[in-house]
């Protein structure tokens, strides 16, 4: 399919992203899902090459380019080389928590912490999830109690990306338990803060080079230096961001959804059954059909919102439409992708049987199907 959301410049970058991704990514994807996590050393090389800062400040060794159109690129090369789950990291640094400290850094605070996030050298997570609190950011109960010139901090946070190697944690506190959501704060905890403790990474279906933990805040001492923004105005500040974050899993689900009609494809017409290609049966190039059509489809949709975003357009209402629409399409196109695989698709090794687990958990972070459901149906005016 011809696309228009791209033009020269885009391209060039996105050469070399695919380069970056084939020779600092794809070799060691076994060896880091065996291990749980990614090597530090992945983010290093993300910085050298400027795929980590791209709209941070130039006097802080950013891009200072807000087109939010070369994230884009990055998370669709990560997808094309089936390494979406060991790029996961790379994505959540990039997409989903540098803009937090972009758009609400003191110039104090950008000086501290930019130059060391956009080289790599300092690692982000993003810390809202709580055992009891998941799509209702309302809910988290991890306290913050001022004293003095610091707050201390008590909670804990559950399904952490970057959990281990994080340096630097973007966390949702309550600052005042009484006022609801707007008694939530951001503060950015650094990871050898006395008090902070990581859990064990967390065993997933899926995703497996990701690391994903529990993180505990036993009376962590942060100075009120670390305030993101202005106090009480931390859930907002995540709604803000979370239009973003949902175009990036919409972005990643339909490159991994296209990525899995191409191994679909492929493997139809080198597969036989019968003395035939199974690609030749008419059941097969319906369902082949199928996935072509709706993974178009949801290309032209998402390339609509790239370009909105690009000026400063996106709806988030839009965004809720595109994250549960293509990260459900997803899920259909790559199980219909394992079952035409047959055994093999079942089998760790193919592409296809990572991307079957790899993608479940697309319709549930960044706001389950079901709260998309509920966005889109307040604003139909009932």
């Amino acid at each position: 399919m011809q696309r228009a959301v791209y033009d020269a410049e885009h391209e060039a970058y996105r050469d070399s992203v695919r380069r970056f991704v084939a020779t600092e990514v794809v070799p060691h994807r076994e060896r880091w899902e065996a291990a749980g996590r990614v090597d530090r050393e992945l983010f290093r090389a993300a910085g050298k090459v400027g795929l980590l800062g791209i709209s941070a400040p130039e006097e802080h060794g950013g891009g200072g380019n807000a087109d939010f159109r070369f994230n884009a690129i990055l998370n669709e090369e990560l997808g094309a080389a089936d390494v979406l789950g060991a790029g996961l990291g790379l994505s959540l640094q990039a997409d989903i928590a540098l803009p937090y400290l972009v758009d609400h850094c003191t110039p104090e605070q950008a000086a501290r912490w930019l130059p060391g996030v956009v080289a790599g050298e300092a690692i982000l997570a993003l810390a809202m999830t709580e055992p009891g609190a998941g799509s209702d950011v309302a809910a988290i109960t991890t306290r913050a109690v001022r004293d003095g010139e610091h707050y201390v901090v008590n909670g804990t946070k559950t399904f952490i990306t970057n959990a281990l190697n994080a340096d630097l944690v973007i966390t949702a506190v309550k600052t005042d338990p009484a006022a609801g959501r707007k008694g939530i704060s951001l503060l950015v905890v650094e990871a050898d803060r006395a008090g902070f403790r990581r859990g064990a990474k967390l065993a997933k279906v899926g995703q497996h080079a990701a690391d994903t933990a529990e993180l505990f805040f036993d009376d962590v001492r942060v100075p009120a230096a670390n305030l993101l923004g202005e106090e009480g105005r931390g859930f907002y500040l995540m709604m803000n961001h979370l239009s973003q974050e949902r175009l990036a899993v919409a972005v990643q689900a339909t490159a991994q959804a296209r990525r899995a009609y191409e191994l679909c494809a492929e493997y139809a017409k080198s597969r036989e059954a019968f003395g035939s290609p199974i690609g030749s049966f008419q059941h097969n190039r319906f369902v082949l059909a199928e996935m072509k059509t709706e993974t178009e489809i949801a290309q032209s949709y998402v390339d609509r919102l790239l370009l909105a975003h690009s000026r400063g357009e996106l709806d988030a209402v839009e965004a809720a439409q595109a994250k549960w629409w293509t990260t459900e399409l997803c899920q259909r196109v790559v199980d219909r992708g394992v079952q035409l695989h047959g055994g093999y698709g079942y089998m760790a090794e193919y592409p296809i049987a990572r991307a079957w687990t790899d993608s479940r958990i697309q319709t549930i972070y960044a706001g389950t199907t079901e709260v998309m459901k509920e966005i889109i149906g307040r604003s139909l005016g009932f």
